[in-house]
């Protein structure tokens, strides 16, 4: 669909969050807004430039002229926008709330995807020292988070949950608009129940994702494995396996897009018993695939899934395993993977940067 717009703007994409080899949840929310951005922009008349780091974040990244400029983690972060400043945007949007904001010449949207380490303190292991020290430090209070959303014009969410969360705890005086995240598209064919009984967990290790009670929940499943998709720990694995009965557990490592795809083509359902969520990406991953999701009964989760999902008390192993089973009654499984593909589509890259540039346009006509 052609947008019209009444004046041509200049907007910048911050693109410094998507990874060089595998996606992780914020670089594939980056790469799929962008990708549906760019041509909805061109169309409306506009301009776009894409902020990169590293030139090679450009092989996921839809073809547009480019700024390189320091990383996201860089000392140089805080005076960042004296570099974006050199391309004379009008409106740049990053998708995360963090983006240096000092001596900006634009118009500015940030993204704020979740509140899970106010209440799950523990910082992704990925960070070097310095900067887990300062995530611990940066959560102890509301206020950091309300200095960095009131240097934005506008704030951007990726769900109503986190949208209320925001309100709830009054972070911004920002209008605040959902730009929901979504999964890549995909070819959705009639499935058939498998008829073996495998699960997958795609996803971190952290301790708010509760994967030890779905390894607990194997206990009341007998004759089903759970696919671990992601990169784990040898203790993390060694504590799994002494949870879950023997060979119950199939560790994938870090999986290719390929595997993922076909890991969960052939699975029952796709799961999770994580305690807190932003969206929750895997679950739409698998339901736009047909997959059923069974997951935790959390209000982001009831939001992404809807009446698709089956949910489960997260810290009840004996309610993950009866949800899971509920799926092997007769006609449920195929119901449940007919209105999972219905829920997925429910949401769109292309949706997402339809409501995205419409805030991009609003911000640049002020």
């Amino acid at each position: 669909m052609t947008r019209t717009s009444t004046a041509a703007l200049h907007l910048v994409v911050d693109c410094r969050y998507v990874r060089v080899g595998r996606h992780d949840g914020i670089s594939r929310f980056t790469a799929g807004v962008a990708s549906a951005l760019v041509p909805l922009a061109r169309a409306a008349g506009h301009d776009v430039t894409l902020l990169v780091n590293d030139v090679r974040q450009l092989d996921k990244l839809p073809e547009a002229p480019h700024q390189l400029v320091s990383a996201p983690t860089s000392p140089r972060e805080p005076l960042v926008a004296r570099q974006v400043n050199r391309v004379k945007p009008e409106v740049v949007w990053s998708p995360m709330q963090t983006m240096g904001s000092f001596g900006r010449r634009y118009r500015l949207v940030l993204t704020l995807h979740d509140l899970i380490y106010y209440t799950n303190r523990t910082p992704p292991p990925e960070f070097a020292l310095p900067i887990r020290l300062l995530w611990r430090l940066y959560h102890l209070a509301w206020w950091p988070q309300r200095l960095l959303l009131n240097r934005a014009d506008e704030i951007a969410t990726v769900s109503e949950t986190t949208a209320a969360e925001i309100a709830a705890h009054q972070l911004t005086s920002k209008p605040v608009t959902v730009v929901y995240n979504a999964a890549d598209p995909q070819t959705a064919e009639p499935r058939i129940q498998p008829t073996a009984r495998n699960l997958v967990y795609m996803g971190s290790f952290m301790p708010y994702k509760n994967v030890r009670s779905l390894a607990r929940a194997l206990l009341r499943l007998d004759g089903y494995r759970l696919h671990l998709m992601s990169r784990v720990s040898d203790r993390e694995r060694e504590e799994l396996e002494r949870l879950a009965p023997p060979t119950s557990l199939v560790f994938h490592d870090g999986a290719s897009d390929e595997e993922y795809r076909d890991v969960l083509l052939g699975a029952t359902a796709v799961v999770t018993a994580s305690k807190a969520e932003g969206f929750g990406i895997p679950v739409i991953e698998g339901m736009a695939l047909g997959t059923p999701a069974v997951i935790s009964d959390i209000p982001i989760f009831r939001e992404v899934g809807g009446e698709a999902a089956l949910y489960f008390d997260p810290d009840s192993p004996a309610s993950i395993a009866d949800a899971v089973l509920k799926l092997a009654e007769p006609g449920e499984w195929a119901r449940r993977s007919e209105a999972s593909v219905a829920q997925a589509a429910l949401f769109s890259w292309e949706s997402s940067a339809t409501t995205l540039l419409e805030v991009l346009e609003r911000v640049g006509r002020r």
